[in-house]
């Protein structure tokens, strides 16, 4: 099923109809930018040439590439070339026009350095794309974003950039359209936006079922992407997994990880967070009315259902399989997914939609969107409130409570109660964000309720 990507898809299509042209879509694996492209390529009527790079030398990736024009017969007989550049002028030659797809490009410097990778395609794209759209793809995203700085011999090649993200909560609800807001709120809260997961979640399951059937069971394909993910790009996968299962559903402050994770201060750490950050696994996180202090600055994970396999399944591989996947969510992921997992996520889809309504124009003066720190020390605590709106120096927050039930006016007033308790904080509007929806409500708060993340933004 392919979902959203309407403006992405129109982009796509513009730039293949388009000889003498070039492309880059990039993003992180399983996000759908394959699919994206085999679309588009549907809708034109150029030759097509898609190839998937491999992870060899340049000369058997030439060669590997010269099977596909066999294949697609473009080449009327096989026929040796030594470059990727003899192939490219062999196909300026022809009569006709091409759109071609260089898929997993970073396969290509597997076993030569890319600076020569980039210098041979920026030959290619100056010199030999008379008839020919190209579109260079890849999912590891440092190398890809690389391709985009001065220094590279790309930079400035590309009349197109795509940097293809998960679907938001809205769209990957498209998967699960029988379920209430309540449970599409828990089912993006684990299985997050990525089509190749979303694909295989059963509208007619309940949560625990999708779970036990994907995440839980060892052969499934959600699960071996969640175990595999760090082990195609990462060099240093067990550290990396170490840093993950200390993240887990929370987030941490870089001195909180070198302490839970005994690192000594060698920067190895920093290294590791950043290519972390780059493979766009994890990202720092800091409240808006705080955004450089460094105390304040914290990391977390940033896709969903890794964040549920380092919750849930890492840590606990073993029980995992001494107990079996039934047992298992009954003992150690259902105590907690309801009332600690599923509520933090919701959380940062609060926050996305709020930033939906800006995108629209629906929220005019709107300068941030994130968490807002407080420090109050008469009472003695400190802590963040949820979503909170900047508008200059004046803000609006937001409470947002994943509820089983409805929201009560006790629960209104003791939420609101803290709110007004802080006298920095200059607050202009108080609302909430309740999953069911409030038992009653009273004048002077804003209310949204899970029925309403899931309509058209009204504001």
């Amino acid at each position: 099923m392919f979902v959203a990507r309407s403006e992405e898809l129109s982009q796509l299509t513009s730039a293949m109809k388009r000889s003498n042209h070039a492309a880059l879509l990039y993003g992180k694996r399983r996000v759908g930018k394959t699919r994206l492209i085999k679309e588009a390529l549907q809708q034109q009527d150029k030759t097509a040439i898609y190839y998937e790079c491999i992870k060899g030398t340049m000369k058997e990736n030439v060669d590997a590439f010269v099977k596909v024009l066999l294949a697609e017969r473009v080449l009327p007989f096989a026929s040796s070339f030594d470059t990727f550049q003899d192939v490219f002028t062999f196909l300026n030659s022809l009569p006709r026009e091409f759109v071609v797809v260089i898929d997993e490009y970073p396969y290509l410097s597997t076993f030569v350095e890319s600076q020569k990778i980039d210098s041979v395609f920026q030959s290619i794209v100056d010199t030999k794309l008379g008839n020919i759209s190209l579109i260079l793809s890849g999912s590891q995203i440092s190398v890809m974003k690389n391709l985009l700085e001065e220094k590279d011999a790309l930079y400035g090649r590309f009349g197109l950039i795509i940097h293809l993200q998960e679907l938001n909560y809205r769209e990957a609800a498209a998967f699960y359209p029988s379920k209430t807001p309540y449970e599409k709120i828990a089912f993006y809260s684990v299985f997050g936006g990525s089509p190749f997961v979303l694909q295989q979640i059963h509208d007619e399951e309940t949560l625990e079922e999708n779970i036990i059937r994907t995440i839980l069971t060892p052969s499934n394909p959600v699960n071996l992407y969640a175990f595999n993910i760090l082990l195609s790009d990462y060099t240093n996968a067990v550290n990396a997994e170490r840093i993950l299962a200390a993240l887990g559903n929370g987030k941490k402050r870089y001195t909180e990880l070198e302490n839970k994770l005994q690192s000594n201060s060698t920067g190895n750490l920093a290294k590791q967070m950043k290519s972390l950050a780059s493979m766009e696994l994890v990202r720092q996180v800091a409240p808006i009315n705080r955004p450089n202090d460094a105390k304040k600055k914290c990391y977390e994970i940033n896709d969903n259902l890794i964040r549920f396999y380092y919750a849930y399944v890492y840590p606990n591989k073993s029980s995992l399989q001494m107990i079996g996947a039934r047992t298992f969510f009954e003992q150690i992921v259902s105590p907690t997914l309801l009332s600690e997992f599923v509520p933090h996520r919701f959380e940062e889809l609060c926050r996305s939609f709020f930033s939906q309504l800006a995108k629209s124009g629906k929220l005019p003066g709107i300068t941030n969107i994130g968490t807002y720190y407080y420090d109050d020390p008469v009472r003695h605590r400190n802590g963040e409130f949820d979503v909170a709106l900047a508008f200059g120096d004046e803000y609006e927050i937001f409470e947002a409570k994943y509820y089983r039930n409805p929201m009560t006016l006790d629960e209104i007033h003791r939420e609101a109660g803290q709110v007004w308790e802080i006298d920095a904080l200059n607050v202009v509007r108080l609302g909430f964000i309740a999953a069911n929806g409030y038992a009653e409500q009273e004048n002077g708060y804003t209310y949204y309720s899970g029925e309403n993340l899931y309509q058209l933004p009204v504001y």
